[in-house]
């Protein structure tokens, strides 16, 4: 296994007051931030952080006249030794290259406010969040002009309270999305003047409970749709995913995770469920898609109702499974059906990716398909001395498409999440799918050759 990684920052617990340049009415503490030190309690009651780039002297927030690194005293910085990467400049940090910049944080959710723009060129600039949730898409700003892009993140921790904890797999110890800080990887022709982050309560939050298909995969080339999703909500939304490789509905729920989305997950919130991949491997009496997979279903969305949430079913992405007449092969057998079941019989909303992806994979056909998965010849990337060629787990251009499937299915259904996608998203016909010859999204710097789990 080969991984090139890197690890947040911690906000705040020794801070020396040369980096501050506070403003008078600034929503942090200013006795706090004045002081030569503070601890990280200081930090959970703070409501909002501003960070102003360049030499140029800061009329308020935090100013960042150099490229610091991050470390546990200063409590921010650029990360994933990515800081040697950036040029401060007058008004801005700029960076043609990968480049992380994290914060420590308390668990939430926050509001994140990026302006971007540079007198010099024009700048063409991705932002991801923690473990490569698309935030901003190749977003242009010309030269001489300053545009502010406003999106949400949730932080979260394994913790449920003092003696409970989420089980985290060994791979997941080291990924972004549980840790206590928030990181914005930024990508393309970067030019960044400041970053506001702001906590929020009052958000509706969108929760995600499922299996590698869905979960935020933390290095390139894997991903998933519930990391592109985040990018087509508007700004009341958040996504909190939940999902992990190789999980089936037993797992997730012994593992906790159902049990710390329900201690806070509130009426008006969402919780998407995608399971079957890996369910279906459970054999013995009482399982199977009519016995524990259809019980546990109507647990999970029962349990969320219970809280005043509004629980959405999602039926398992296809594999790419071709018979020799261009027909996908059926792989899920009757747990698709299960799901259907449950859910008219608990008058649950349902969204057939089963059924939509059968469909986009077959307008593409086989080959053509291929381009959606991980799928590519030995060394494309670092330490790749083998052919990758999983039939089950896409890239970033297949993820996306199947996000794009989800928004469909959302639009279609009667539910008050439709009228919160963003206006500019297109409409989607699985039928009419995009190529990935107009896939131009820049990769990220950090990546993993072995296979996530599940299958």
């Amino acid at each position: 296994m080969v991984k090139i990684s890197t690890f947040l920052c911690v906000f705040c617990l020794v801070m020396p007051a040369a980096f501050f340049a506070m403003h008078a009415d600034n929503h942090l503490n200013n006795n706090n931030f004045l002081s030569k030190t503070h601890s990280s309690d200081s930090i959970k009651n703070t409501k909002s952080l501003s960070f102003h780039f360049g030499t140029s002297k800061a009329s308020k927030g935090i100013a960042i006249h150099k490229p610091i690194v991050y470390d546990a005293h200063t409590g921010f910085g650029f990360d994933f030794n990515s800081s040697f990467k950036v040029k401060i400049n007058t008004n801005s940090f700029s960076a043609e290259k990968p480049t992380y910049f994290s914060v420590q944080l308390p668990e939430g959710n926050y509001q994140v406010e990026v302006t971007m723009g540079s007198n010099e060129k024009t700048s063409n600039v991705s932002i991801k969040a923690e473990s490569r949730r698309l935030m901003v898409n190749q977003f242009s700003v010309p030269k001489g002009q300053k545009i502010t892009k406003t999106f949400n993140i949730n932080v979260r921790t394994p913790k449920i309270d003092d003696q409970l904890n989420v089980i985290l797999k060994d791979r997941e110890k080291d990924i972004l999305d549980w840790d206590d800080k928030l990181t914005l990887e930024f990508l393309g022709e970067v030019s960044i003047q400041n970053i506001k982050i702001t906590a929020k309560d009052n958000l509706t939050v969108v929760y995600l409970a499922g299996d590698s298909t869905l979960t935020d995969q933390d290095v390139e080339p894997w991903a998933s749709w519930g990391q592109f999703i985040t990018n087509y909500f508007d700004d009341s939304i958040v996504v909190a995913n939940y999902a992990y490789s190789g999980s089936s509905l037993s797992s997730f729920k012994n593992g906790n995770r159902l049990k710390k989305i329900l201690t806070q997950i509130k009426k008006g919130d969402y919780l998407f469920v995608e399971f079957g991949h890996n369910d279906e491997k459970i054999k013995g009496e009482g399982n199977g898609a009519w016995g524990s997979y259809s019980n546990l279903l109507t647990e999970f969305v029962q349990s969320a109702k219970e809280k005043g949430a509004i629980p959405v079913l999602v039926t398992p992405t296809q594999r790419r499974f071709f018979n020799e007449n261009g027909a996908l092969k059926e792989t899920h057998g009757e747990f698709p059906a299960a799901m259907r079941t449950v859910a008219q019989k608990n008058n649950i909303a349902l969204i057939d990716i089963t059924k939509m992806t059968t469909e986009l994979y077959e307008a593409w056909g086989d080959e053509p398909s291929r381009k959606a998965f991980v799928q590519y010849p030995a060394n494309t990337f670092p330490g790749q001395e083998k052919t990758l060629d999983d039939n089950t787990h896409f890239n970033s251009f297949g993820a996306n498409e199947i996000a794009l499937c989800v928004l469909k299915g959302i639009r279609e259904l009667d539910i008050p999440l439709k009228k919160q996608i963003k206006k500019e998203t297109p409409t989607y016909d699985p039928k009419k799918p995009n190529y990935i010859s107009s896939w131009t999204l820049p990769m990220s710097d950090r990546f993993e050759i072995t296979k996530p789990d599940g299958n």
